[in-house]
């Protein structure tokens, strides 16, 4: 669920923009530090980012998709090796990512618009998240989880006078293969 923060070159905000829903993926590896409740990741992604907007006179909408790559620290309360029959393992997170426009099209009352090259939306985007996830461990396969994740992302690159953010609450089904 994607809120878009966007100011004009005035630096007025747009009431009449509403969350849009997109999806996103991720595939990575999580590596264990000495301490194996403290995890590195390092992910490939692909994010959605979506809003819809409109008043009685003009209807708009924004589908993007950004690809990146995203940097993180995971702490397990009970890591694998300590829980591999069928036990629950609670994780907390925090990451950065950088990402770039790969897809991009704003429609505005039918007319179509590409997103690639517009400076709010292309360049580089960088992005924090924060999130927890509880996994369950499945002997002879690894986890299965479900998580929570919260993204503020900025385009650094933008030299307009227009800004825009993206706010994002991401709800993730994940499947975790551990590999000896």
């Amino acid at each position: 669920f994607t809120r878009f923060n966007y100011k004009n070159s005035e630096g007025q905000a747009n009431s009449n923009l509403f969350s849009g829903i997109g999806n996103f993926y991720e595939v990575g590896v999580a590596i264990p530090f000495t301490n194996e409740h403290f995890i590195y990741s390092a992910n490939l992604s692909l994010n959605e980012y979506d809003a819809t907007g409109g008043n009685s006179a003009t209807t708009y909408r924004w589908n993007t998709q950004y690809l990146g790559i995203k940097g993180g620290i995971e702490y397990s309360f009970f890591p694998y090796s300590y829980n591999a029959s069928g036990d629950l393992d609670f994780t907390v997170d925090a990451g950065l990512i950088g990402q770039s426009i790969i897809f991009g099209k704003q429609e505005i009352n039918g007319s179509y618009y590409d997103l690639v090259r517009n400076k709010e939306f292309s360049g580089i985007v960088l992005g924090s998240s924060v999130g927890c996830q509880v996994k369950y461990a499945i002997p002879s396969f690894g986890f299965l989880s479900v998580g929570y994740n919260y993204c503020h992302s900025v385009n650094i690159s933008n030299s307009s006078q227009e800004k825009l953010l993206f706010n994002t609450h991401q709800i993730g089904l994940g499947f975790h293969f551990p590999v000896n």
